[in-house]
């Protein structure tokens, strides 16, 4: 079974599907070995890792040359966050079969206008496409991909917005009438209650995806309880973990003048090298340099 059919089968089977945020081939190596169903090719931590905003600034090379790699390296579908699909429904329809090339089972566009803002920042400007113009976008996706199975995923701001509930369901079905394989609903609230009711009032035939980003107290059982939800994206996890063990493993260099400390409670240099795939290098240098 192909990556692009166990995305696709897991929602069809409706059990849950758990996709961990990655920036580089390394997180998403981490993130398989911990269990994790697939990967979340992060925006955010990708222009995170960058240190620059989250607002299209990196080029969609870039994201897409990330993506491939990450693809590379793990035998779970990634998920490719590819923010407004870098400009209008034209470019949607060229960079989509580059990410499917480049091995992503599926692409989430959302329909925010190109540049876009991150939409957890506090005072960030959140403006929405017409309707009519993201359905566009979503159609065209669709109709360029190769594999069947390659997801097209519609991401609506409505809430990050402030446009409601009402807006919010109106976005999400019109997508869905335009190909959209699901509909990922986001919201900045600190409680579930907006998104929980939301999904109460969903009528439409694809499954949801949830980034529980700003309301962690919603676990993946009370998720999955739901009925209605297929994926949940953690979002933003592994570049906040990276920052907070390297702050803490710098400032203690810097306080003890040296690593004697520190160096215990790191992984050894062997299991750096273990997730670098050495033993394969090792084989081909065996049976091939001569």
């Amino acid at each position: 079974m192909t990556k692009n059919q166990t995305l696709r089968r897991a929602l069809a089977d409706g059990k849950l599907f758990t996709a961990m945020a990655a920036h580089n081939p390394l997180a998403a190596k981490l993130a398989e070995e911990a269990g994790f169903g697939g990967i979340w090719g992060s925006g955010f931590e990708l222009s995170a890792s960058y240190a620059v905003p989250d607002a299209n600034i990196l080029s969609s090379g870039t994201h897409l040359e990330m993506m491939r790699a990450i693809a590379s390296v793990v035998s779970i579908p990634l998920i490719a966050d590819i923010d407004t699909g870098f400009g209008n429904a034209v470019n949607v329809s060229y960079v989509v079969p580059q990410y499917e090339a480049a091995e992503a089972s599926a692409i989430v566009i959302e329909d925010k206008t190109f540049p876009k803002d991150t939409s957890l920042r506090a005072d960030g400007r959140q403006e929405l496409v017409r309707i009519e113009e993201f359905q566009g976008k979503v159609a065209a996706a669709v109709d360029v991909r190769r594999d069947e199975d390659f997801m097209v995923i519609a991401r609506t701001e409505a809430l990050i917005a402030g446009q409601g509930q009402a807006e919010a369901i109106k976005r999400a079905l019109a997508y869905e009438e335009a190909g959209a394989d699901a509909i990922l609903i986001h919201s900045k609230q600190k409680t579930p209650d907006e998104v929980l009711s939301f999904i109460k009032a969903w009528t439409g035939a694809v499954p949801l995806v949830l980034v529980p980003t700003a309301y962690p107290e919603l676990t993946e059982a009370d998720i999955e309880a739901l009925g209605k939800v297929g994926i949940v994206i953690y979002g933003n996890h592994a570049v906040r973990a990276a920052v907070g063990a390297m702050r803490s493993v710098f400032a203690q260099i810097r306080k003890e003048g040296g690593i004697r400390e520190v160096d215990k409670t790191l992984p050894s240099v062997k299991e750096i090298i273990d997730l670098q795939d050495d033993e394969y290098m090792r084989g081909v240098e065996a049976k091939f340099l001569r």
